[in-house]
């Protein structure tokens, strides 16, 4: 699943290429109709798909910016601001093409579902191979409440002390800390994959109950987990299998990884183990992590 670090790199590769553009029209695919006439929410989410495509057609992107693991393109049309919300789900990518046969990856362009035509020709495409993404038109983002229940962004100043007293709570406190580090309430966009990382780093068992880690080492995991983000933001983010920029380039990050889907410790040599931790695997060394 794309993690704050691979949104952040879609943002900053959409945003040159999207804003000031306006949409012309809106399809969407089979696949999705069919969905939405058995009554499922597939991708499209909040509307049906005639208010989607209506509401969408003549909208102008006037900004792209990110908000933990979502995409938000500020919109306008007649004056009034629209804020459709992506969410990329295991699979989801956007691509920014002039035809729907230059999506290069066939397994991309087998699952184009949504495909916004721009005013000015060329294409803004959504394609999803699991389907498990979504596609929120809004007028504000207080219409969507679970978007203002997100933790405050992990490069935030006050972001390491909400971390900090949340994780205090009870009702975290017997919760192993991995999943307390990946609930979006308690820290923004860290996911499975830096989550592993960080506590690797700083040598914390994933299991380990989030009451029995001291408030000295839950503050040097935060920054971790905050240098981890960063780095892999530079690095372009992980490709461990769909990821995908607006190019269809893959990101560096996964050759840095030190834990996350190894099979040996690489400090120490030792087999490592997995475990099942908020229904994700969690890797981790039995000799380093403690």
């Amino acid at each position: 699943m794309p993690e704050l670090p691979e949104v952040e790199g879609v943002v900053r590769e959409l945003s040159p290429v999207s804003i000031g553009r306006t949409i012309s029209e809106v399809q969407v695919s089979d696949v999705i109709r069919r969905s939405k006439g058995l009554g499922k929410e597939a991708i499209v989410k909040g509307k049906t798909l005639e208010e989607f495509i209506d509401e969408l057609a003549t909208m102008k992107i006037v900004d792209i910016t990110r908000r933990s693991k979502y995409i938000y393109f500020h919109l306008e049309k007649e004056g009034q601001p629209y804020l459709l919300v992506s969410h990329l789900g295991m699979s989801g990518a956007w691509f920014v093409v002039d035809e729907l046969e230059d999506v290069v990856e066939q397994k991309f362009r087998k699952h184009i579902h949504v495909v916004l035509k721009m005013e000015d020709g060329g294409l803004l495409i959504y394609s999803d191979i699991r389907r498990f993404g979504e596609l929120r038109l809004l007028q504000r983002e207080e219409d969507y409440l679970p978007l203002l229940r997100m933790a405050p962004e992990p490069f935030d100043t006050d972001a390491e002390e909400h971390f900090i007293d949340m994780a205090a709570l009870p009702k975290y406190g017997r919760k192993p800390i991995k999943e307390v580090i990946m609930d979006g309430h308690v820290i923004s966009g860290c996911g499975n994959i830096y989550a592993t990382e960080a506590l690797f780093r700083r040598k914390i068992h994933p299991g380990r109950a989030t009451e029995r880690v001291s408030e000295k080492r839950k503050r040097e995991l935060f920054r971790e987990i905050v240098d981890v983000l960063q780095e892999s933001i530079v690095a372009g983010g992980s490709s461990i299998s769909d990821y995908r920029n607006i190019n269809g380039e893959a990101g560096t990050m996964q050759t840095r990884l030190k834990m996350y889907g190894k099979k040996l410790c690489g400090k120490c040599g030792t087999d490592t183990k997995s475990m099942k931790i908020a229904g994700r695997t969690s890797v981790y060394c039995p000799q380093c992590q403690r």
